[in-house]
C-alpha cells in the first residue's frame, strides 16, 4: 500500500472515531503525545489525546447511531519522508471544523501527531 493510501487509511481512522464514539479509534489514529488544539469561540483548547478521546467517548448515542450523514473531505496530503500533513473539513457537534493534521511514520505506521483545528462556523 502507498504511503498516501496508509495516510488516507488513518484520516478514515479519525473521521471514525468522531462518528463512531470511539476512544479505540481516536487512539489508533493518534500518536500517543499527539496534542489538539484550536479555538472555540475565541477561547484557545489544548487537549491529550487522553482528553480528545474523552470528548469523543462522551458522544453517546455516537453520530452513527443517531443515523447522522458524516460529512468529512480530505483537502490535500503532503508528505516529506517521515512526515506528512493533512488539511481535511468535516461537521462534528454542530460545527463545521477545518483541521490541519501533521502525521509522522514512527516503523510503517502513520500516525497523526498534531492537530490544528479551526471551526468555520456551524454545520452545514
Amino acid at each position: 500500500m502507498s504511503e498516501e493510501n496508509q495516510i488516507r487509511n488513518t484520516i478514515q481512522t479519525y473521521f471514525d472515531c468522531m462518528n463512531e464514539s470511539s476512544t479505540e479509534k481516536v487512539h489508533a489514529a493518534f500518536h500517543p503525545s499527539a496534542k489538539i488544539t484550536g479555538y472555540v469561540e475565541d477561547s484557545l483548547r489544548e487537549m491529550t489525546v487522553a482528553d480528545f478521546a474523552n470528548l469523543v467517548g462522551s458522544q453517546l448515542p455516537s453520530p452513527k447511531e443517531k443515523g447522522e450523514t458524516l460529512l468529512a473531505d480530505i483537502l490535500s496530503i503532503e508528505i516529506a519522508g517521515n512526515t506528512a500533513v493533512a488539511r481535511v473539513r468535516d461537521d462534528y457537534l454542530g460545527k463545521n471544523f477545518l483541521d490541519t493534521l501533521s502525521f509522522i511514520k514512527d516503523g510503517d505506521k502513520w500516525s497523526i501527531y498534531n492537530k490544528l483545528f479551526h471551526v468555520e462556523g456551524p454545520s452545514s
